[in-house]
């Protein structure tokens, strides 16, 4: 199985890296389009803030490419939230796939969301074997609201949407990679699709 982790420099990519280790496989790190569409799993992982990200996307031309990927495609805590349609962090401009707006935190609680908290409302093969309120490591200040698209819901002063889904597209707000041996579950779920 070919894994192809997109490395656009917005990414803490070698705890990917690991985790994908642990469970057997080996993925590689690209840029190159041509690498990327013959992979039979992408992950879309992203640390950081989104302007700057959506930036580097941009620059490269992963931009027009990730949206029409026909394989499972995993995005991860930043790489999730570039896949909505837009994010108040530095009024950016998503990629489209998941039809909804990422929002800030009110200032009524800590940001960023540092540390483990449950998901619950699991819908979706990515959560195969997985029970209702597990925890999961997370750190961010902006989320997607619950809708449509959401497969996993975690609550921070609100209910949010800390897993998505359309298609072949997935996103976790959460890092699987960091939340212990349910995370690489839901790694190996997603390498199983």
């Amino acid at each position: 199985m070919k894994i192809v982790i997109i490395n656009y420099g917005a990414g803490n990519i070698q705890s990917i890296i690991f985790a994908i280790e642990r469970l057997g496989f080996k993925a590689i790190l690209s840029n190159n389009p041509e690498e990327i569409k013959a992979a039979d799993k992408v992950i879309f992982p992203g640390v950081g803030e989104a302007s700057s990200a959506m930036k580097m996307l941009v620059e490269s031309g992963l931009d027009s490419l990730i949206p029409i990927l026909k394989q499972p495609v995993l995005g991860i805590c930043l790489g999730m939230q570039l896949m909505c349609k837009s994010s108040e962090e530095g009024n950016t401009d998503g990629l489209g796939i998941f039809n909804i707006d990422v929002i800030k935190f009110t200032p009524r609680v800590k940001v960023p969301q540092m540390g483990w908290n449950q998901i619950y409302n699991l819908k979706s093969e990515l959560f195969k074997d997985i029970k209702d309120n597990e925890y999961m490591y997370l750190v961010h200040s902006f989320y997607a609201p619950l809708c449509d698209e959401a497969i996993a819901t975690t609550n921070y002063e609100v209910q949010y949407a800390s897993a998505l889904q359309k298609d072949n597209f997935y996103g976790t707000q959460f890092h699987p990679e960091k939340s212990g041996d349910i995370g690489e579950q839901i790694l190996g779920n997603f390498l199983k699709l």
